[in-house]
């Protein structure tokens, strides 16, 4: 259960995936009010179960994963309706205690502890690593065809925290022409919906100039076999989603700052440059490797653990 934002439905979907048992995607959508007051208040009357486009409709799950605030109250929600059944997991800190959840996971930069709640430098996700080697060994004509060494460039935008100027735009499309050339690379740049639109107009010119891959946005994202086939990746710091993707492949990441930053995004970017995760850029392509950055079988294992002891205690509360 999400809000519907890309990054934290595919935490949950990248969880469900890792446990390998059947699961179904739902929205939560509350009013400006209701959600105003999420993580802590009520959910919005109009998705109550009785309601006629209810997220919340039995019957209620063995398990229900959530991460986003407005998430919580319905994991609340659910956990009551079912009779305290089902088994709850929220994904990053609730902002209401250790309570909120039955098992939660939180990044190891943010301080929420707890006999419950477990850690990890990067975020769950769905590129493991059987997933990267299948993909790796598969075709992909518009990948393929670029000569190595290939470079992944993922490319955020405005967010909460970060800004893209004018300056900025030119500063990151300057320092990819530089890479380019002076490393001989191929670049697979892929934007997101809040790149700026002059910025990925550039970019989509500058590849199509000079030899790079660049997608337009249509068809299937290939930020997975972008990940695979790519010799070291660009990220923008204004995503620790995207950033915590790229560590799952072990393969050097090059972190672009846009204007703005916080101390939380600093705090995880501190952790990954003591792993050697990261390098600045601009600044010379890196080829050096380390441990792939991958918490969700752990976080998988943990829940099926969690679970079982779960079950056994509620099979003897209601005897």
């Amino acid at each position: 259960m999400t809000d519907g934002k890309a990054g934290d439905q595919a935490q949950c979907i990248g969880v469900a995936e890792a446990i390998n048992i059947p699961f179904q995607i739902r929205t939560v959508q509350p009013g400006p009010l209701f959600a105003w007051a999420m993580p802590y208040g009520p959910i919005d009357p109009r998705e109550r179960p009785s309601a006629a486009q209810s997220p919340l409709s039995p019957p209620y799950p063995d398990l229900a994963i959530g991460s986003g605030r407005r998430a919580i109250p319905y994991l609340r929600h659910v956990k009551k309706a079912s009779g305290g059944r089902t088994f709850t997991v929220c994904l990053k800190d609730p902002r209401t205690g250790t309570g909120a959840a039955d098992l939660i996971w939180v990044p190891q930069h943010d301080p929420l502890r707890g006999p419950n709640v477990l850690t990890s430098p990067t975020a769950p996700h769905r590129f493991s690593q059987e997933l990267l080697a299948s993909l790796k060994a598969k075709p992909y004509p518009d990948i393929d065809r670029l000569s190595e060494p290939r470079i992944a460039v993922l490319v955020g935008g405005d967010s909460r925290h970060h800004t893209f100027t004018d300056a900025d735009s030119t500063r990151f499309q300057e320092a990819l022409e530089a890479l380019a050339n002076g490393s001989d690379a191929h670049l697979m740049i892929t934007t997101s919906r809040r790149s700026p639109k002059r910025l990925s107009e550039t970019l989509a010119e500058f590849a199509a100039a000079n030899g790079h891959y660049f997608w337009n946005g249509t068809g299937e994202n290939p930020l997975a076999p972008m990940l695979a086939k790519a010799d070291a990746i660009v990220v923008t710091a204004d995503s620790t989603n995207m950033i915590g993707e790229a560590a799952s492949t072990g393969k050097p990441i090059h972190v672009f700052h846009p204007t703005g930053g916080h101390a939380k995004i600093d705090r995880f970017l501190g952790t990954l440059n003591q792993l050697g995760v990261i390098h600045p850029f601009p600044g010379p392509l890196k080829t050096t490797t380390y441990e792939p950055q991958d918490p969700t079988p752990m976080i998988a294992y943990a829940i099926r653990k969690a679970m079982i002891d779960h079950q056994g205690a509620t099979r003897t509360t209601t005897r």
